[in-house]
């Protein structure tokens, strides 16, 4: 295994751990021993932090990590559906060159269930570009369809596009 191997599953570990402690948390604090509560809004929406986190290594299979091995990518700056761990971890190389920095403007959570949940709205990025180093802001819509499998919420569905208007 090279550094880098043990690098990323270091960070896939720990970024899984961190989310399913979290979300595992919330979930005991509210009824241990019932059937299965579904998470709160403010559980869901943090999911988006651990994505965030995930672009900031540089690393796309760490962010490839977070989309189940079904998941579905519509992507904002490309016109190519990925519908694969191997097409979004090749979307993920090409977007991570301008090392991007989310921030959510606004979020609408529909908690569907237990294991289900679906995250809408509006963000934004600060892109940097790899060869001047000049630095731009853009404006997209996103929707991400969470669901809880083994244990991990992961990302099945992930539409964002930039706003029509901006």
């Amino acid at each position: 295994m090279t550094r880098k191997t043990r690098i990323r599953a270091a960070l896939v570990t720990a970024t899984a751990l961190v989310t399913a402690a979290t979300v595992t948390a919330g979930i005991s604090a509210a009824g241990a021993g019932t059937s299965p509560k579904k998470p709160t809004e403010k559980q869901i929406a943090a999911l988006f932090d651990g994505w965030n986190a995930a672009l900031r290594t540089g690393d796309p299979e760490v962010v490839a990590d977070r989309y189940a091995k079904d998941a579905v990518l519509l992507p904002t700056v490309s016109n190519k559906v990925r519908t694969d761990h191997a097409g979004i971890v090749d979307y993920f190389e090409h977007f991570l060159l301008n090392k991007p920095v989310g921030q959510k403007v606004r979020t609408i959570v529909n908690v569907l269930d237990s294991d289900s949940a679906i995250d809408t709205g509006v963000y934004e990025f600060t892109l940097t570009d790899p060869k001047t180093q000049q630095k731009r802001v853009v404006e997209a819509r996103y929707t991400y369809e969470y669901e809880k499998r083994g244990g991990t919420w992961l990302i099945v569905n992930h539409h964002s596009s930039a706003m029509p208007e901006g």
